[in-house]
């Protein structure tokens, strides 16, 4: 093991709660208007890029096998224990979400409501856990 980098992994998992509460809100108020499109997005995005950093953290100070893809981090990660196995196929249903929200987000059709908005809510708190749990039996 090398250096954890713990302050950037709790400054990221910091922002999990309002984030999960904004994604709840969204998913509750449902009215596939623009605004309620694009804050859809950016909270999908903003989760995406809080799980691949602390992924990335993760991966990085423990020494895991390098990660090829997003889709790689979620496996490496589940494998080492980060997450329990039932949160593998969400998270890399998410992380999948990067190239459509971020590179081809001119097709993104934003008055629907994303499935994963709602179980995002949820999982993430649940991600969030997890991790602290991980680092507490690691460190």
């Amino acid at each position: 093991m090398y250096y954890v980098n713990e302050e950037q992994i709790k400054v990221r998992l910091a922002t999990i709660p309002e984030l999960a509460a904004a994604l709840e809100r969204i998913a509750a108020e449902w009215n596939g208007d623009a605004l309620q499109g694009l804050a859809q997005e950016r909270a999908l995005h903003q989760a995406i890029e809080i799980v691949t950093d602390v992924g990335s953290y993760l991966i990085d100070g423990f020494l895991m096998r390098d990660a090829s893809s997003y889709e790689d981090i979620i496996t490496i990660t589940g494998a080492e224990g980060v997450f329990p196995s039932d949160m593998t196929g969400t998270l890399t249903e998410l992380v999948k979400l990067r190239k459509p929200l971020v590179q081809e987000y001119y097709s993104w059709n934003r008055g629907v409501l994303h499935p994963l908005t709602a179980v995002m809510a949820e999982r993430l708190p649940a991600f969030k856990d997890a991790v602290e749990a991980y680092l507490a039996r690691e460190l």
